[in-house]
């Protein structure tokens, strides 16, 4: 189903009322009048930023430029800012007064890939990963991400008279491998600065900007890599009786594992497992003694994500041991959990965003696919809410939901190209009222 039919399908039903103990200190629609005339006055200065980080993308752990841009930019709005948390992350603290402590994350890294929008500020930076030399690119949109989070922060210091309490943004690494917040996290992020009563993120998302969605519960899904090492007997390929071809035990498991999903996890639940990388063998007339698959499990459920690492591993020892080779090594699991968004404060959110930007921009959508550690945060008991903003001309959306329409490119393609201005603004908008909501006197 197309993504802009499930989200109408899925769109709430009738509007909540705001209670009498709303933060909301006016109404929404004067509200986002004022928030909209200052982001339309600094957006030549958000422009500036944008394609510069959409220029210089840095990967996992390597956003050191990234960070150091985006701390300075906080230092001139007034911010105390903390550098190196979490290896390459940045931390900043508002302080405006006795309420509640509302936390902003944005994302930093960008992907080892090629850009190919041939944008005239397209990517041509470069980098290591993983021992090997890389192009880089932000095709997650996390330099929407960022140029939107500081936009919000300086509009909420334009702002300082309509809200009291305390602002911690966040700029947060290698979100793309899942490692960041941890690593924040771990090294004290609610230890050293003041521990959120609320937080928020955004993400960039193939819908028409001026789009924004959200849904209470589970919006994304656990994670969990597979790298597997079939080993066998190398030899001639000429006499394969002689060899355990370790290339045939591959594609057996790479065939045989979707049985797990197609025949063993329930129909109604989501659950993927995906191979992305088969790397064995040097030439073609040479059977390899090993082989390595890598891959990612994705899933909604704590029962459905134990259920598929169970039959991944299952399946790839059978595999070995239809072939009389050894038991494979596996490293399977450890990758991120579902994000799981508060009930209570999408509720309240949900009012403000449905007010300000009408009930047919501000939908309920299905949750996504894609994996995000901005569960970390939530996990901490952090009541929280992560939601979606449009990023393509309405009109591109709509020709592409059409049967034979040109397809509109996904998040991670090297095609991918938000239009920035009102990607950027509506982000912008939406974070800060979002946050103003729960800090207005």
């Amino acid at each position: 189903m197309p993504i802009l039919t499930r989200i109408a399908a899925a769109a709430c039903a009738p509007l909540l009322a705001l209670s009498a103990t709303s933060a909301l200190a006016q109404p929404a629609a004067p509200l986002k009048n004022d928030v909209v005339t200052r982001v339309d006055a600094m957006y030549p200065w958000l422009d500036t930023i944008y394609k510069d980080l959409h220029a210089h993308p840095e990967i996992a752990f390597q956003e050191v430029r990234t960070a150091g841009k985006l701390a300075a930019e906080m230092r001139k709005l007034g911010f105390t800012v903390i550098e190196k948390v979490g290896k390459t992350g940045i931390v900043a603290v508002l302080k405006n007064g006795a309420g509640p402590t509302v936390l902003v994350r944005t994302d930093m890294d960008g992907l080892p890939m090629e850009e190919k929008t041939g944008l005239p500020y397209a990517s041509r930076a470069r980098a290591t990963s993983e021992g090997r030399d890389s192009f880089v690119t932000h095709s997650c949109g996390h330099d929407i991400h960022m140029t939107s989070w500081l936009a919000t922060a300086r509009t909420l210091v334009e702002l300082k008279g309509q809200w009291k309490g305390t602002l911690v943004f966040i700029g947060q690494p290698a979100e793309e491998i899942v490692s960041g917040a941890k690593a924040m996290l771990d090294d004290g992020l609610f230890k050293r600065f003041p521990k959120p009563d609320y937080a928020f993120a955004l993400h960039s998302w193939p819908l028409a900007y001026g789009t924004i969605g959200y849904n209470d519960g589970p919006v994304s899904s656990n994670s969990d890599s597979l790298e597997i090492t079939f080993k066998g007997r190398g030899g001639h390929g000429s006499a394969p009786d002689k060899t355990v071809d370790p290339i045939a035990i591959a594609a057996r498991f790479v065939v045989d594992v979707q049985t797990v999903v197609s025949r063993e996890k329930d129909p109604k639940e989501f659950g993927v497992v995906t191979i992305g990388s088969i790397q064995g063998g040097t030439v073609g007339n040479i059977i390899p003694d090993s082989v390595q698959v890598r891959g990612t499990i994705r899933s909604y459920s704590p029962q459905v994500r134990a259920k598929l690492l169970e039959g991944v591993r299952r399946v790839a020892e059978g595999s070995a041991a239809m072939a009389g080779a050894p038991k494979p090594e596996m490293l399977i699991g450890g990758g991120g959990q579902a994000i799981v968004n508060s009930t209570e404060l999408v509720n309240k959110t949900e009012v403000v965003f449905k007010e300000a930007f009408g009930a047919d921009k501000a939908h309920r959508m299905p949750a996504m696919t894609a994996s995000e550690d901005f569960s970390l945060y939530a996990n901490e008991g952090v009541p929280s809410m992560f939601f979606f903003t449009g990023v393509y001309d309405p009109k591109d959306v709509a020709a592409a939901e059409q049967a034979g329409g040109k397809p509109i490119a996904f998040n991670h393609s090297p095609f991918y190209a938000p239009v920035p201005e009102p990607s950027i603004k509506t982000s912008a908008q939406a974070m800060t009222l979002a946050v103003l909501n729960m800090l207005g006197k």
